[in-house]
């Protein structure tokens, strides 16, 4: 069939190349460059450990302390909270331990083939380089202060996750540049990261084109169909693009074209900030998560990557880039010797649903559309699986993963 792929970010690279393996001719759909939007400054981890959703028991008694400061983990415009508040009552109504709990065992069934699922994409697209396995550390400051994670990762632990504790001396061994900083962690040997997420984006989207896709460098504003069938897209410009079938892969900007479809779904950006160092002073070997600091440290390519926060504020306003910032100041805080003197800073939209599950299903309202967004933070962990899972449900095969916990009428 002649597929259309909405989106050039990690999914839709993913769906593509499963979908090519399968014989379909591929259109790619998106005004931007593979690789530009969320999926350019993704943090880089490749994680079967994390399988924890972003809502967990008792964040609710955090939250107050979050919003009170504009720089701080989790913060919301004021214009933006009438329209956000009930999606966050929705996201804490899946924070109960029961919830969490559903929640990460679903998760972990999309993370553990992880590798599994990107090593035939890659080898095809000579881009195994850009993959590694160097585990994760999250560290912390003492035994004591990791004991307030110890619940989340006793599940992951329960789900399979390998996970080892390393005292101060070792973790010292494992990261020099550690030293002094944190007297405890706690090692996910089965860990990975892209040195480049873009890179690798882009490697994936160029394979396909050599395979005979094409990229329609539109955007898409609607849909023609015939009974429940889309036979083509409408674009901002030019005739329509006729199809046999469409992806919806598009992110944080899959809502809109979902609902046109019929399928209305809670899908809301976290705006996530980075901040690149590109010094070579600093020589990490893992990728590391500092959780008290809520801080994902990642070397790369291009330099150390220093990632996270959360901030609602919807698709159009401008960035805040006082949030990366505080990120640059948290690294400087644990790494002072980190050379800072060339900086680049980015803001990304997270496209997430809140129960931290994707959407990976038919639509309920066209045969041939489906629909393959809402990976939030994880959707570089995510993609390579989730593209496999797409091409099962297209050419009507059983599934590897079970899918069950990813339909979308569960919002219906």
């Amino acid at each position: 069939m002649h597929i259309a792929v909405v989106g050039t970010g990690i999914v839709g690279a993913c769906s593509a190349a499963w979908l090519q393996r399968d014989g379909h001719q591929i259109t790619f759909v998106d005004p931007l460059e593979p690789g530009q939007a969320c999926s350019f400054g993704n943090a880089g981890s490749l994680s079967p450990s994390a399988c924890l959703p972003v809502g967990m028991p008792n964040m609710w008694r955090k939250v107050p302390s979050w919003l009170l400061d504009p720089l701080g983990p989790l913060t919301i415009r004021t214009s933006y909270l009438p329209r956000v508040l009930p999606w966050l009552v929705r996201m804490l109504r899946h924070s109960t331990p029961k919830e969490v709990t559903r929640i990460a065992g679903s998760l972990v069934t999309l993370l553990r083939p992880i590798f599994e699922c990107y090593e035939p994409l890659l080898e095809h697209a000579q881009a195994q380089s850009l993959v590694q396995r160097s585990g994760c550390l999250y560290v912390y400051s003492s035994r004591e202060a990791a004991a307030q994670w110890k619940w989340g990762m006793d599940l992951r632990r329960s789900l399979g996750v390998n996970l080892i504790d390393v005292d101060r001396e070792e973790l010292e061994t494992l990261e020099p540049d550690l030293k002094g900083r944190f007297r405890f962690g706690i090692l996910a040997p089965d860990n990975g990261s892209t040195l480049d997420p873009s890179q690798l984006v882009q490697a994936l989207c160029r394979q396909s084109l050599r395979d005979g896709a094409r990229h329609d460098r539109r955007t898409v504003t609607g849909f023609e169909r015939q009974g429940r069938r889309v036979t083509a897209l409408r674009m901002d410009r030019g005739e329509p693009l006729a199809v046999d079938g469409v992806v919806i892969a598009a992110g944080a900007w899959s809502g809109t074209l979902a609902a046109q479809l019929g399928d209305r779904l809670p899908l809301e950006s976290q705006r996530g900030y980075h901040v690149t160092v590109r010094s070579s002073n600093l020589q990490l070997r893992h990728t590391v998560m500092a959780s008290e600091n809520n801080l994902m440290v990642n070397p790369m390519a291009m330099g150390l990557r220093l990632a996270g926060t959360v901030e609602f504020a919807g698709l159009a306003p401008p960035p805040n880039y006082a949030r990366a910032q505080a990120l640059l100041r948290q690294g400087r805080q644990l790494f002072p010797h980190l050379d800072t003197a060339d900086v680049t800073q980015w803001m990304g939209h997270r496209p997430c649903m809140p129960d931290s599950l994707p959407v990976i299903d038919h639509s309920r309202n066209a045969d041939n559309a489906w629909l393959a967004f809402g990976h939030g933070h994880m959707g570089m962990c995510m993609g390579a699986t989730t593209g496999r899972e797409i091409a099962h449900l297209i050419a009507g095969r059983a599934t590897q993963v079970d899918l069950a916990p990813f339909r979308a009428a569960r919002f219906h």
